[in-house]
Parts: C-alpha cells; sequence; structure tokens
C-alpha cells in the first residue's frame, strides 16, 4: 500500500461496476442498477481526484467530488442525478411507501447507466 496512487484501480472497478449495472438493468433489477451506477461514477470521480494529486476524497457525493474537481455543466447534472440514488435504491425507509425493488422503473436505471457513462467516459479521457 504505502503511498502508491491507486487512480488506476479506482478508475478500473468504476468500469468493472458499470459492466455489473448493463447486466442488471438487462436482469431487471433497477433499483440496484440505478445504486451501482452511483457508485462506478463515485469511483470514477474518485480515480480523478486521486490522478491530480489528492491522497484520498472522502465523500459519496458525486456533486460534491465534481465541485472540488471544478466539474460543472452536463457531468454535474448527472452527478446530481444520480446522488439521488445513493440512499433511495437500497433501502425501504428512504421511500414512502415499498421497497426500492419495487419502485425503481426500467427508464430509471436506463438513464442512470447513460449518466454514469458520460461521467466515466470523462474520467478516462482524464
Amino acid at each position: 500500500m504505502g503511498d502508491e496512487n491507486r487512480a488506476d484501480d479506482w478508475l478500473a472497478q468504476a468500469t468493472n461496476d458499470l459492466d455489473f449495472a448493463q447486466n442488471a438493468l438487462s436482469h431487471q433489477f433497477y433499483a440496484q442498477c440505478c445504486f451501482i451506477c452511483q457508485q462506478s461514477a463515485e469511483k470514477a470521480l474518485k480515480s480523478l481526484v486521486l490522478r491530480r494529486g489528492a491522497k484520498a476524497a472522502f465523500t459519496h457525493s458525486l456533486y460534491k467530488l465534481c465541485l472540488a474537481l471544478g466539474i460543472n455543466g452536463e457531468l454535474e447534472s448527472a452527478a446530481k442525478t444520480l446522488d439521488r440514488y445513493y440512499v433511495s435504491a437500497r433501502y425501504p425507509d428512504a421511500l414512502p411507501g415499498g421497497a426500492p425493488f419495487q419502485i425503481f422503473q426500467p427508464q430509471e436505471a436506463a438513464e442512470a447507466l447513460t449518466l454514469a457513462t458520460k461521467i466515466l467516459d470523462a474520467a478516462q479521457r482524464g
């Protein structure tokens, strides 16, 4: 471990998570797809934070990571949307009624996948 920069590992995991999210969408696990898309985007943004010289990034908020990185516009908007899935796609008490798997719809999962892909693509470009 030590002081080595793990940015590439974070980016590799973000890519693998996005592959898993695609699989979740294909198999109609919409809530799980939304959450994993948020996770993929978080790891992609954290890879950028590390690549730019920080030792770590201690937040799960994509929006806050975008602010720290000076990212705005379309990617900031994508981050704000994906942030909504961090809790709501996992915990039944985050919704007014029903378990997340009963509430999330295919179009939400497809949009989450599109947004996470945009963030991952940006992270890959550096």
